[in-house]
C-alpha cells in the first residue's frame, strides 16, 4: 500500500509542478517513435499484452498529455489519455529501466445549466462562457433540421443543461447536452435527452433524433474478447481496457461495413495493423483492425453502405491469431459495440414513459423560462452547478 501511496503522490505532485509539460500529441507521431525520441527500448511496447498494444494505438493526435522531463532531458514520466476512463503511464524506475501501466483517469464532472441572451456569434459565446469548443457543435447538431442557427438576431436566447468531465481544470471529453432551448427569431425550440434510448425528443415526446443501425461485420466464431473501458484484473493487479469487441474468425473472411459512412483512414495504424475508420452519421464511428487485406478500389473519402465488402479478416499488426477488432466511437468517446448493435429501434415514446418524460420535460422548461424573464440576469447565467470527482481506486499488491 505503501508503493501505491508513493505512485498516486508522485502523478499528482509532478502534474501540478512547474517541470511539468502540458502539450498535445503531434501529428504523425506514434508510441513507437515517441520511445524513440527518449531512446527507451522499444521491447518495452513488444513486451506487451495484446490489449495493452491496442490501447497504444488510441492514442489521437491533438489530445492533451503531460509530461516530466529529467535535467538531462530523459523522461521521467509520462501520462498519455487514450479515452476518458484510461491512461498509459510510462516511468523511470530507480534503476534507471522503463516501466508501462494503464491508470484510470481522476478526473472531476459536473453538470450545469448556462443561459445568454445571444450578442453575437453562439459558438464563440458558448466557448467563453463555459470553455468548451465542442458544446456549441453538439447543440447545433441536436437541432439540425429544425433551428435555423443563421436566422438568429441579437437577443435571442439558448439554455442548456449539460455534463462534462474536467481535467487538471480544462474540459476533458466531449459534453452531454441533458436539454437545451434556443429561441430563433421569438419561436422557441426544444430538445431533451431520454437517458434510456440516448435520444432527443421535443416537448411533446416526438423524437429527432435519426434512428441508426449497425449490423456485425462478420460471420464469426466467437467473441474472443470483450469491451472493457477500466477494469482491475484481480490476478495480475492491474487495470485493464479493451475498446473494442474481438470477433474471432478463419483468415481471408470477408469483413463489411457495419454502417453506412465514409471512409475516414484506410492503411497501418500501429497495433492495429491493416485498418479502415469509418465515419457515420448521428456521431459515431467503426474501427475494423487486424485485417488481412482491404478490399480493392478503397480509399479515403469512399463512400461506403451499410453490408458493403471492405475487407478480409487477418492478424496483422500485433494480434494472436485471425480476428476482427471492432471499436465504436460515439462523439470521440468509446462504447461498446454489441450494446449499440443490439440496441431495439425506438420511433418515439409511448404510454407511462411518455407521460414521465413529457412532465420531466415540463420542469425544465420553467427552469429555462424563469432566467429568460429576468430582466437582471448577466450575459451568462449559471443556474446550478453539481460537481462530482472520480478518484483512483487503491491498488492491491
Amino acid at each position: 500500500m505503501k508503493k501505491i501511496i508513493i505512485l498516486i503522490s508522485l502523478i499528482i505532485s509532478t502534474l501540478f509542478s512547474t517541470e511539468i509539460k502540458e502539450t498535445t500529441w503531434p501529428k504523425g507521431e506514434t508510441f513507437l517513435t515517441f520511445l524513440e525520441k527518449y531512446s527507451i527500448p522499444q521491447k518495452l511496447y513488444f513486451e506487451l499484452e495484446k490489449e495493452d498494444k491496442e490501447l497504444c494505438s488510441e492514442i489521437t493526435a491533438d489530445n492533451y498529455y503531460y509530461l516530466k522531463e529529467n535535467e538531462d532531458g530523459t523522461l521521467d514520466q509520462v501520462l498519455i489519455p487514450v479515452s476518458e476512463e484510461i491512461q498509459l503511464h510510462i516511468f523511470k524506475t530507480v534503476d534507471n529501466t522503463y516501466k508501462f501501466e494503464t491508470l484510470p483517469i481522476s478526473y472531476q464532472e459536473y453538470t450545469e445549466t448556462i443561459a445568454m441572451p445571444i450578442t453575437s456569434s453562439v459558438s464563440n459565446q458558448l466557448q467563453e462562457a463555459t470553455g468548451s469548443a465542442a458544446l456549441a457543435a453538439h447543440l447545433k447538431y441536436i437541432f439540425k433540421g429544425s433551428a435555423n442557427f443563421r436566422r438568429m438576431q441579437k437577443n435571442d436566447f439558448i439554455a442548456i443543461e449539460y455534463s462534462q468531465k474536467s481535467l487538471l481544470g480544462r474540459p476533458f471529453g466531449q459534453p452531454d447536452i441533458k436539454a437545451a432551448m434556443v429561441e430563433i427569431s421569438g419561436k422557441k425550440y426544444y430538445r431533451f435527452k431520454n437517458e434510456k434510448d440516448d435520444k432527443y425528443y421535443d416537448e411533446k415526446g416526438i423524437g429527432f433524433t435519426k434512428t441508426y443501425f449497425f449490423k456485425v461485420p462478420l460471420t464469426y466464431s466467437r467473441i474472443s474478447s470483450q469491451f472493457t473501458k477500466k477494469r482491475w484484473h484481480p490476478v495480475l493487479k492491474r487495470y485493464r481496457a479493451h475498446l473494442g469487441t474481438d470477433f474471432a474468425a478463419p483468415r481471408g473472411r470477408k469483413i463489411y461495413a457495419a454502417g453506412d459512412g465514409k471512409i475516414e483512414f484506410i492503411g497501418r495504424k500501429g497495433g492495429y495493423g491493416n485498418t479502415i475508420i469509418i465515419r457515420h452519421s448521428n456521431g459515431y464511428k467503426t474501427l475494423y483492425a487486424h485485417q488481412n487485406k482491404f478490399r480493392g478500389g478503397l480509399r479515403r473519402g469512399t463512400r461506403i453502405k451499410r453490408g458493403q465488402h471492405i475487407g478480409y479478416v487477418g492478424s496483422t499488426g500485433l494480434s494472436s491469431g485471425p480476428h476482427l477488432h471492432l471499436g465504436l466511437y460515439k462523439n470521440g468517446r468509446a462504447v461498446n459495440p454489441l450494446r449499440v448493435i443490439k440496441k431495439p429501434d425506438v420511433i418515439g415514446l409511448k404510454g407511462k414513459r411518455k407521460k414521465t418524460f413529457i412532465a420531466n420535460a415540463k420542469v425544465t422548461i420553467k427552469k429555462f423560462q424563469e432566467v429568460i424573464n429576468d430582466e437582471n440576469r448577466e450575459n451568462a447565467t449559471r443556474l446550478d452547478r453539481l460537481v462530482s470527482t472520480s478518484k483512483l481506486t487503491p491498488r492491491k499488491i
